[in-house]
């Protein structure tokens, strides 16, 4: 039976259910998460001029972003530091919630994942322990063309329209646990979301396997969402009770290049705020510029999995295998590839 068909009127309720449609998570995934901030992180989130941040505790969760000249956050290798100024709405930023956030490098298509829990708050500053640190490929923002726009001034009139045309998304998600998660989703306009009556829904694209957002949504469903337009410094957020399903009436809304999404995500009861955003103008994204960080992402992916903790078999060979010399060039080429070949 095709895998597709398994979970009863396609709507995804178990691990099982999930596993049985897009497989297992490969071990070595988990190779490339370490636990505290590294040089290269540190140095990441220092040229980071724009971060999408999520605080959540149980159901209660929201999604704000952050931005300034780069440099606006910092920290060391157990904290992050927030100034809650440069926050949207810092006041989600409860102690004690748990947290995630995603960095952008401007003309860069990865993107730094830090997942952790909100410490203190100490002289306007939000401090996060660190648990989670690690990069994420560059599909969404490539398939999103986020580095291509223009500024972009003009305001769709109303939410269904700026969703008509939004190009990027940050989702939002929480596990029982309180461990938070941000997770980039990035399409061509039409393609991202589809606004129907009160209901949401996105397809789920090739990208990083972690599948951290689908295990949330299966413990607990609550998950929240801000949605732009590249170029434009307006972002609108939703929030609801996400459902996922593989139905293939559903699935096939979604179709790119004649591929259809195996699964897609629907949020019930959505309610969404258009708003504009101080981070995302202080942060001036748009046009590029030149880089001048001189950072590396597939460098920054090989030190962390030489810092990875594994003592496994299969860590051990692939830190190994990455600590040859010309490992980096080598995987830069397989990610460039992969971007080529699997975008959808």
């Amino acid at each position: 039976m095709d895998a597709t068909h398994t979970a009863k009127g396609g709507s995804i309720k178990t691990l099982e259910e999930l596993e049985a449609i897009i497989g297992k998570a490969p071990p070595m995934l988990d190779l490339k998460v370490i636990n505290h901030l590294d040089a290269g992180a540190l140095r990441w989130i220092a040229a980071s001029p724009l971060l999408f941040a999520c605080f959540g505790s149980g159901t209660t969760l929201g999604v704000t972003l952050g931005g300034g000249p780069p440099g606006f956050a910092g920290g060391d290798a157990r904290t992050l530091r927030l100034p809650a100024a440069m926050l949207d709405d810092p006041s989600l930023a409860q102690v004690g919630r748990g947290f995630g956030a995603l960095f952008l490098l401007p003309g860069t298509g990865e993107t730094l994942r830090v997942n952790g829990i909100v410490s203190a708050q100490h002289s306007g500053d939000i401090r996060i322990t660190v648990h989670e640190c690690y990069g994420h490929c560059a599909k969404a923002l490539l398939r999103s063309e986020f580095w291509k726009a223009l500024p972009d001034r003009t305001v769709p009139s109303n939410p269904s329209a700026f969703i008509d045309a939004t190009r990027f998304m940050a989702l939002a998600t929480i596990d029982s646990q309180g461990h938070a998660d941000v997770s980039p989703k990035g399409d061509l306009a039409g393609t991202l979301v589809r606004l129907d009556h009160h209901k949401v829904r996105f397809a789920d694209r090739p990208g990083n396997r972690r599948v951290d957002s689908f295990r949330n949504i299966l413990a607990q469903p609550h998950v929240a969402a801000a949605l732009l337009i590249p170029g434009s410094t307006h972002v609108a957020y939703i929030s609801g009770t996400a459902r996922i399903t593989s139905d293939e009436a559903v699935r096939s809304q979604f179709a790119v290049q004649d591929k259809v999404p195996a699964l897609v995500t629907a949020m019930e009861d959505a309610a969404i705020q258009l708003h504009e955003s101080p981070a995302l103008a202080r942060a001036d994204l748009w046009p590029v510029k030149p880089s001048t960080h001189g950072i590396q992402a597939t460098k920054l992916f090989i030190e962390h999995l030489k810092l990875n903790k594994e003592n496994s078999l299969g860590a051990r060979l692939a830190s190994a295998a990455l600590s040859v010399p010309g490992a980096s060039g080598l995987l830069k080429k397989s990610l460039e590839k992969d971007y080529k070949d699997n975008l959808y």
